[in-house]
């Protein structure tokens, strides 16, 4: 699915920089481009990194904190 229609960015392109590391929807613009346009998309952005960080195991010895 599409997430960036400006430039053309998939839903797993975000997932994929998402999973190399990008944190935030500011870092995921600056890697692929999402976001980086008109705007529209950054809350689908930030959907996938916070589905990607809820679905990630903790690293032994670091602690989740949970923020909201």
């Amino acid at each position: 699915m599409y997430v960036c229609l400006c430039v053309g960015v998939t839903s797993q392109t975000v997932a994929d920089v998402v999973a190399g590391g990008a944190s935030t929807s500011k870092q995921v613009a600056a890697r692929c481009g999402a976001g980086s346009e008109c705007g529209r998309c950054r809350r689908t952005v930030r959907a996938i990194i916070a589905a990607a960080r809820d679905s990630a195991p903790a690293r032994p010895g670091s602690v989740r904190i949970e923020v909201g």
